[in-house]
């Protein structure tokens, strides 16, 4: 691609580079300049202007971009996704439900390696996004690039979004209180949580912070047909041997995971009953602000694998918003 200033003569057909105000209105960048373009900038008093003009291999933004964007997501409706118009070298993708973004990120990193002036801008990997929200925009930096660039960052990129969309529908949350608290700010928090996500949560459930009366309540979650059941105990879990993992064992479920490299949300626990899962979430679930457990909780709700591996992975960037009201903050506060 050829870019630079030249005189109007020699304009004609080129892209224009940077908008020029007309007495009439403004001449817009990346316009192809026609006879009467050329002729208003002419009629302002000037005699040369900065273009950019394609060469025999080169692609124009608009469908560099557009291709770019299909081989990112090549089955927009199986994918949840959709592509919006192109123009001025970028298209927006948007999901089309309320789901995770699913990202390889590898392949981003791919496609973005392959020339400068190719660029794909996407959401954190297995963000929440309602529907309508951008996952992604894809923008040519010039008027155009190499069709060879534009062909290997396609393979390169090659299906790498797509959503995940909300896979379980109800949900059950057991809370414990020693004292039979109405447990109601932890219930109405993962509701509040819930509701974006468009799951629906079970009637609020307190009982004893004791192994059997939980171990009931699990139980009874599961015949209820459940598809998840929360546990929010009074007393944070401090061991896997703690009133609720115990709890799970006496209902005849699993204990799979305790612990994870997120703060706050450190104290979680994940197991199964069956087929359903079961959260110990940690007392910072009370709080509407993020913590480990939503990254945990929407996984398995959107039909994710979350499990050991998954979990363990997640401290980089685990070191999440401390949440004012915590009990025990990372950092002393000056009194």
């Amino acid at each position: 691609m050829d870019f630079g200033p030249v005189p109007l003569v020699q304009a004609l057909g080129a892209v224009l580079a940077h908008s020029v105000p007309l007495p009439e209105g403004r001449l817009r960048k990346g316009a192809v300049l026609t006879e009467a373009d050329l002729g208003r900038l002419a009629a302002v008093g000037l005699s040369e202007v900065t273009v950019a003009r394609l060469g025999p291999d080169d692609i124009a933004e608009d469908e560099a971009a557009l291709l770019l964007a299909q081989a990112l997501v090549p089955g927009p409706l199986a994918a949840g996704l959709s592509l919006r118009a192109v123009g001025t070298g970028r298209v927006n993708i948007h999901a089309d439900v309320t789901g995770l973004a699913e990202i390889l990120p590898a392949r981003i990193d791919a496609m973005n390696a392959v020339d400068p002036m190719i660029t794909v801008a996407t959401v954190p990997e297995w963000q929440r996004l309602a529907q309508g929200e951008m996952m992604a925009t894809v923008k040519i930096i010039s008027y155009g690039v190499a069709r060879s660039a534009v062909l290997a960052a396609c393979a390169a990129g090659a299906a790498a979004l797509r959503m995940r969309p909300v896979a379980l529908s109800r949900t059950t949350l057991i809370q414990t209180s020693p004292a039979m608290d109405d447990g109601e700010k932890g219930h109405r928090a993962i509701q509040d949580r819930l509701h974006r996500l468009s799951v629906t949560l079970a009637p609020k459930r307190v009982v004893p912070h004791q192994i059997a009366p939980l171990a009931a309540a699990i139980r009874d979650a599961a015949a209820s047909g459940t598809e998840l059941i929360l546990i929010l105990t009074s007393s944070a879990t401090s061991d896997h041997r703690d009133v609720a993992p115990q709890a799970l064992g006496v209902a005849g479920g699993v204990l799979t995971h305790f612990g994870m490299p997120v703060d706050p949300g450190n104290l979680l626990f994940l197991g199964h009953l069956g087929v359903i899962p079961v959260i110990g979430l940690p007392g910072c679930a009370r709080s509407p602000a993020l913590n480990g457990a939503d990254w945990v909780m929407e996984r398995v709700i959107c039909g994710v694998a979350v499990g050991p591996e998954q979990i363990m992975a997640m401290g980089v960037g685990g070191l999440l918003k401390e949440i004012p009201s915590r009990g025990r903050p990372r950092e002393a506060r000056a009194d």
